[in-house]
């Protein structure tokens, strides 16, 4: 197994454990729109310096 491979599963493993912890203090909602902006900050981020 390759490094790369590892730090994906890693990464993956954290995102899903704080979607978790999330559900559990009842904080999805902001959970949700801190992804989107993420989301959308990188994909404006990508555009600008592409």
């Amino acid at each position: 197994m390759s490094i790369g491979k590892t730090r994906g599963f890693l990464y993956k493993a954290a995102r899903l454990l704080g979607d978790v912890n999330a559900v559990k203090k009842g904080k999805v909602g902001k959970r949700v729109a801190r992804r989107a902006a993420g989301k959308a900050t990188g994909r404006s981020l990508r555009k600008l310096l592409k």
